[in-house]
Parts: C-alpha cells; structure tokens; sequence
C-alpha cells in the first residue's frame, strides 16, 4: 500500500507529522523492489513501532513503515534456541513467546515499547540486560544497493544504547529480522537494583523476573497509548573514571554505576531531579513527575516544544555539572 500518511497514529508522541509518501512493508522482497524504484536523491525514512522517534512536521521522499512478520525456531538442541523474529513484530510480544516456550534471556526487556527491527539499532537495555547479549544475528538491507546480508554481533558494533546502525558506516542497512540465540538453562538476571529490591522475598524464577520487571514498568513508566512518551529521553551519561572523581568533589552523593570501554555511566535522572525538573511543564510538554528521564506530553502536537525543553534540561545540566546529555529518540523530518 502506498499513500501519502499523516502519522500522528504511528509514533508515541503522538506528534502530527505528515510522510510525503508511506509504503508498508511487508517482505524483504517487497522492501527490495521498493528501493529499486526509488529516485536515487531521495530521503528514505524508515519507521518501526514509533516508540524511539521525534517527528518533526514533514518526512519528505519515502517513508518505509516495516511490517515484515513471522516468529520461527532455526535450532533447538534441548537447551540451546536460535529463534528468528520479523522486524515489524511488536518487542513485546516476542518477549513474551520466547518466555512461555521457555527460551529464557529477554524477560528483563519486557514491556519496552517498539518492534523487534529497531531492537538492535538503540541496542535497547533494562534492568541489567541488552539486547545485544541474545543476538545470534541481524539480517539487513542496504538502502542504497539493495544487497541483504546478515551482520554478525561484532558486525553491528553494539555499544551501550547504541550500535553500527545508528552511524554513517551502518545507517545505510534497513532491518528485516533477527536472530537471538536463547537458552532453557539460562541463570535468572535479577541484580538490578530496583529488581533485586523488588524480588527480595521471592524465589527467583524467570516467572518471577519477568513479573516484577512488568510490575516496575507500570509503576514508573506511563503507558504511552494514553500518555505520550518515548519512555526515557535522555541516555545515562558515560564518563571517564578521572570525569567521575571531579564530579563527586562536588557532588559525592551522585549515583554512578560501572559502564562500558572502562567508563562510568552517571545517573542522568539523578542530575535532572537535583535540579528541581521533575513536574515542569513548557509549551504542552512535561517532564514527569514519576520519572525525571521521560517527557510527557500533555497537548504538544509538533516535535519542537519537545526539542526545546530538552535542549534546556541538558544545558542545565551541562551548567550545573559539566555533564553532557544524550537524546534516546531519533528525531525524523523537518520543521518547515
């Protein structure tokens, strides 16, 4: 199907952006043919389950809105599962079927918002787990040749929240499925904080994990059907361990915790929450009063008052602590 879109539906924000031209889809096949057809200087956008993204008011050229489904076991020795996912599956749900047969590894992600094909490109991460840690493979396609490959974990370059496609030399590849490698036996993942305090009195099950971790979710998180959000808006700060010792000369009560390449990640909802956000609300979007990390909107219909408080916590927090922020969500289209 191939119309021009409004696509207020189709993000989490809810935000009113309009796709020049929107075509779901379904196959890899269909997804080659359409980029055989596209005009070489034309933007191509893609876009999942909505759930990562800002949307300004135009997304000029092609938006590719994957839908591309099917859940498959490749292997299955008694223990050990390759199972596949298509991109346009919902994460969640997912999740959830590889729990009920008993392909443990993805409880701890459960109730992220999106689709399995955007999973690997924000390298998505909770409570203890990232996604990177269960992929066999990733199966792309690249937008300017059309070739298909499938890329190996180290092919993809998985970083904390981030990976090869997020990055010149990868952004070109357009997910069409994954692979995840999942295991029966796997040991239950419950030293997170919150998790482990959660779970405290409860025998630790993968049952157990995957209930609590939907507990907190619900509790911490508002649900972005009835309140738009893109979950967290600002990634943990990674710093260097010298960074983090001059950070607590004037700060020692500032949580940090140990982070990837021998890094420290520093709690970016701690910094924002001393710095009296929580609850502010500018031009119809509020940082909530829950969760200091996510924006909620409360009557913002374009993606720039979103931008501009944003842009104004993190200079804050730039002011205050010498801390530079990082945005999850990707932002999409253009202003004009």
């Amino acid at each position: 199907m191939t119309v021009t879109a409004n696509l207020t539906a189709l993000n989490t924000l809810q935000l009113a952006a309009t796709a020049q031209r929107l075509v779901t889809v379904t196959s890899q096949e269909q997804l080659q043919a359409e980029l055989a057809q596209a005009v070489a200087a034309e933007p191509i956008n893609v876009l999942g389950g909505g759930s990562n993204v800002v949307l300004h008011k135009m997304l000029p050229g092609t938006t590719l809105l994957m839908n591309i489904m099917g859940r498959e076991v490749l292997s299955d020795d008694g223990r050990h599962v390759i199972a596949r996912a298509g991109a346009g599956e919902s994460w969640h749900e997912w999740v959830l079927w590889c729990h009920h047969r008993g392909f443990h590894g993805l409880a701890n992600l459960a109730l992220i918002p999106g689709s399995v094909g955007a999973a690997p490109i924000q390298n998505i991460g909770a409570y203890g787990i990232e996604v990177a840690q269960c992929i066999e493979a990733v199966h792309a396609t690249h937008r300017e040749t059309g070739e298909s490959a499938i890329l190996s974990p180290d092919k993809c370059e998985f970083r904390y929240r981030d990976s090869v496609f997020k990055h010149p030399q990868g952004e070109g590849w357009i997910i069409t499925a994954v692979d995840f490698a999942l295991d029966r036996g796997a040991p239950v993942e419950a030293n997170y904080p919150s998790l482990r305090a959660r779970l405290s009195e409860a025998t630790l099950t993968h049952d157990a994990v995957l209930a609590s971790v939907m507990a907190i979710r619900r509790e911490r998180l508002p649900d972005p059907v009835i309140t738009p959000n893109v979950g967290s808006f600002f990634k943990n700060p990674v710093i260097s361990l010298q960074d983090v010792d001059i950070l607590r000369q004037n700060f020692p009560e500032v949580p940090v915790y140990p982070g990837p390449d021998a890094g420290m990640k520093v709690s970016a909802a701690w910094l924002i929450d001393q710095l009296g956000w929580r609850g502010e609300e500018r031009g119809g979007v509020r940082v909530s009063s829950d969760h200091a990390l996510v924006l909620e909107g409360c009557g913002a219909s374009s993606a720039v008052p979103w931008l501009s408080l944003a842009e104004a916590i993190s200079s804050s927090v730039e002011d205050a602590y010498g801390v530079s922020l990082e945005l999850e969500p990707r932002v999409m289209g253009r202003s004009d």
